[in-house]
């Protein structure tokens, strides 16, 4: 994969690119960057080209303020397809990325193939996920790397913290690179984020949902219910919210088999 960058809006968008044939997107989630896809771009691009983007404030990607709304950060993905002159694409997001996947939807429907959320939803945020929110904001105005440190550690479960310790030791030390204004300005977007729910509905383009029925962060009871009555597709792993490391070949099954099919 090719690093390269775009200049936008006076900062840089970082992403990585290789490969040819029809495109593919990985948007990374909150605390991680691009790179967290490099595995699965290997295996995908010698049948795709595939892109995998910094969002805002993360990885290489600088700020653009003290609040990056999903929408933002969707605008930042088109302004990277457009230059790449990428007509339709299959986005696939993980956690956050998935929510800026479905502004993105939103947006610019047009320029969608079909979307693969992992571990992701289309619904607000909760009250009490708001709470929470502006909780994790006051920690870390006193203390980011701690709330980092923590924050990676929640993202997996007991039996992944025992299974895949170097896998979380990286994941921590990619995300003490995110900076305290990157961090905020997520949280800030996703506490803000609208229901997306009719996008799964209403879609013109095929929509995959594949979570982890251990996910503490996005219950799958919770996933299910939302797609009741949806002809949304649905694959459920035995694993917890960073299904992308601990079911790997699982999901880039998952993810081959439904760009075949669409």
């Amino acid at each position: 994969m090719n690093q390269k960058s775009l200049h936008y809006k006076n900062i840089n968008i970082n992403y990585y690119e290789g490969g040819k044939g029809n495109a593919i997107v990985f948007l990374h989630g909150f605390l991680e960057n691009g790179k967290m896809w490099n595995d699965y771009a290997i295996q995908l691009s010698s049948k795709h080209r595939v892109l995998s983007i910094d969002l805002l404030g993360h990885g290489d990607t600088g700020c653009l303020g003290y609040v990056h709304s999903m929408e933002d950060m969707a605008d930042a993905v088109f302004a990277v397809i457009s230059q790449l002159k990428l007509r339709k694409v299959a986005l696939i997001g993980h956690s956050m990325g998935g929510y800026v996947a479905l502004a993105f939807a939103e947006h610019y429907p047009d320029n969608l193939r079909n979307l693969i959320l992992i571990n992701s939803t289309a619904r607000a945020d909760s009250d009490e996920r708001v709470l929470n929110r502006n909780r994790a904001i006051e920690l870390i105005k006193k203390d980011a790397k701690l709330f980092v440190t923590m924050a990676i550690n929640n993202l997996f479960s007991k039996i992944a913290r025992n299974s895949f310790p170097e896998a979380i030791i990286h994941t921590r030390q990619e995300a003490l690179k995110t900076t305290t204004q990157g961090i905020i300005a997520a949280l800030e977007g996703m506490k803000t984020r609208v229901d997306r729910e009719v996008i799964l509905h209403f879609s013109p383009y095929p929509i995959k949902f594949i979570i982890g029925k251990n996910d503490t962060v996005i219950p799958h009871k919770e996933t299910i219910e939302e797609l009741t009555e949806t002809i949304v597709s649905l694959s459920v792993l035995d694993g917890g919210h960073m299904l992308h490391i601990e079911k790997k070949e699982e999901v880039l099954i998952e993810i081959i088999q439904f760009l075949k099919r669409y």
